[in-house]
């Protein structure tokens, strides 16, 4: 059963809008294929993906309306506490859209391992195309001159860890006046266990990875505009 769930339901059909993208869109480059793959995922998951960061901008203003309460009731701690909870309880975020989204897009990662795992050549390449798929012959695997499957690459996965730095620096400036050690530790650690591990990984992995980051970043940007321009409008 478990074999039929990912064989059949998972990996094949993967695997396939993989390879048909190689073959009728990017003029057979991989990379490139990974990366129109990641995007069809992406605008796939974009209800959950607006749902998530119109939550990410909801908690920020939520963040800017309890220091308001903190100001206006500073002499009346009881009072604060009331209209902090009551601020919290009616802006309660659901953070299963943002969980869900994530545990697909791991999904799509742990796929994309069991294709270069089990390799794209070959007789197990003609078992696993669909008949509406044609055989793509040898399959060029480079990407910009990089192997997309060798392991202990240091320039993808430092992009990965740069970009990370950056955003996760961005979000604590911000929140300057918050930032605890625990906040510091993540801005060091995280980036570089994600760069430890991209690099125990095939590069492809990278390439997944930065493209979904990218696509994050525009649908953040495009979702706080709107937010910031439905907020003017009723403001």
């Amino acid at each position: 059963m478990w074999s039929f769930i990912w064989n059949d339901l998972l990996y094949q059909p993967v695997f396939n809008v993989l390879i048909w993208l190689y073959n009728n869109v990017t003029n057979q480059n991989l990379g490139w294929s990974v990366v129109y793959l990641t995007i069809v995922l992406r605008i796939l998951l974009l209800p959950l993906n607006i749902i998530g960061e119109r939550n990410k901008v909801r908690d920020e203003q939520v963040q800017e309306d309890i220091k308001k309460i903190e100001k206006d009731y500073r002499n009346d701690p009881m009072l604060q506490k009331e209209e902090i909870r009551k601020l919290v309880k009616k802006n309660k975020i659901n953070p299963w859209a943002k969980v869900l989204s994530l545990g697909i897009q791991l999904l799509v990662l742990v796929l994309l391992y069991q294709v270069f795992l089990q390799g794209i050549t070959g007789e197990k390449l003609l078992r696993t195309l669909y008949d509406w798929v044609d055989f793509p012959g040898s399959i060029n695997i480079y990407f910009f001159g990089f192997n997309l499957g060798n392991r202990h690459d240091i320039l993808w996965p430092g992009f990965v860890a740069i970009i990370l730095l950056a955003d996760i620096y961005i979000d604590l400036k911000k929140h300057k006046e918050n930032v605890t050690k625990s906040d510091l530790a993540y801005f060091v650690l995280f980036p570089a266990f994600s760069f430890y591990i991209l690099w125990l990984l095939p590069m492809v992995k990278s390439v997944f990875i930065l493209t979904s980051m990218f696509f994050s970043m525009l649908l953040g940007l495009f979702i706080r505009t709107l937010f910031r321009s439905h907020k003017k409008q009723i403001n």
